[in-house]
């Protein structure tokens, strides 16, 4: 190697040196930002509350909602003095209330990630088909999960299939929409190419279409997760115990003030870790999109 090349080599690994450097010190000051305003929000609370001038009641203090959260989640005696004791909320501890929602989720939003995308391919490929059913899938789209969980109630009862079909229906839609686009968007040409390189319709398929509409599948993933993540408290309003969803609704109409913030703190979190994993999933699935 010529002194030349090896100059060139070592520019270059200062250069990816550089840019590795710029982004840690980027992903820290956005950390130290977003904890900053964290620390703000928590002292406006804290002050909010000590001053009084709203009612426990309406805005208990922070460490009422930490007391509240802890207790969820440990056992206590049930009066002073008393050697019985009490564990966590409504029979389950709080993490309990989580595993159970997230487990309606895995089943319900499941059912749609498989599902999905298959009826997105049949209608971004057969034109009769989507002219046929896409009315209805906007319609489906735009229903509110509280305008029909009732007559899902009455056709599957109030146990966990009728939540499985809730939170199923909440998240098919956004996978569908998502994959025709996705598929719609692919420019005919790259289509063209593969076909005139001798590429039967199974490798375009599969080597072309599935891999330029993923990007846009996951994107819809994430979004259809999120909207039915939003629908647990409804999807748990009847017989929803064990549940997350229904442990803060419970609580909330039991006056229970601290215990309800705690559980929309909880249901928040989840979101966002849910959220951050099927980020995650995408990268790995996909590194190439975004990038030049």
């Amino acid at each position: 190697m010529s002194e030349q090349e090896t100059a060139d080599l070592g520019q270059s690994m200062k250069v990816v040196a550089d840019h590795r450097r710029a982004r840690r010190v980027g992903q820290v000051r956005r950390f130290a930002l977003q904890a900053g305003v964290l620390v703000v929000v928590l002292l406006a609370w804290w002050a909010v509350t000590a001053s009084g001038l709203i009612r426990p009641l309406y805005l208990p203090s922070p460490g009422a909602v930490w007391t509240a959260f802890v207790e969820s989640n440990s056992c206590r005696p049930i009066a002073e003095g008393s050697s019985r004791t009490i564990c966590g909320e409504q029979n389950y501890y709080m993490w309990e209330h989580l595993i159970a929602s997230l487990q309606r989720m895995g089943v319900g939003v499941g059912a749609a990630i498989v599902l999905g995308p298959i009826l997105g391919f049949l209608m971004a490929s057969i034109g009769w088909l989507n002219t046929a059913i896409e009315p209805y899938l906007n319609f489906l789209r735009s229903l509110p999960p509280l305008g029909y969980i009732g007559l899902l109630i009455v056709w599957f009862g109030i146990g966990d299939l009728s939540k499985y079909w809730l939170l199923f229906l909440a998240a098919f839609p956004p996978i569908v929409i998502a994959t025709i686009n996705g598929i719609n968007g692919i420019r005919s040409d790259t289509l063209d190419a593969a076909r005139s390189m001798g590429a039967n319709r199974r490798q375009v398929a599969t080597e072309v279409v599935l891999p330029s509409a993923l990007p846009e599948v996951i994107g819809g993933i994430r979004i259809a997760t999120g909207f039915a993540w939003t629908t647990v408290v409804a999807a748990e309003l009847n017989a929803g115990i064990p549940g997350i969803g229904a442990l803060a609704y419970v609580s909330g109409t039991q006056l229970q003030t601290a215990l309800t913030i705690a559980c929309i703190i909880v249901i928040g979190l989840a979101a966002v870790a849910l959220d951050a994993v099927i980020k995650r999933l995408g990268t790995l699935l996909v590194p190439w999109y975004g990038k030049a």
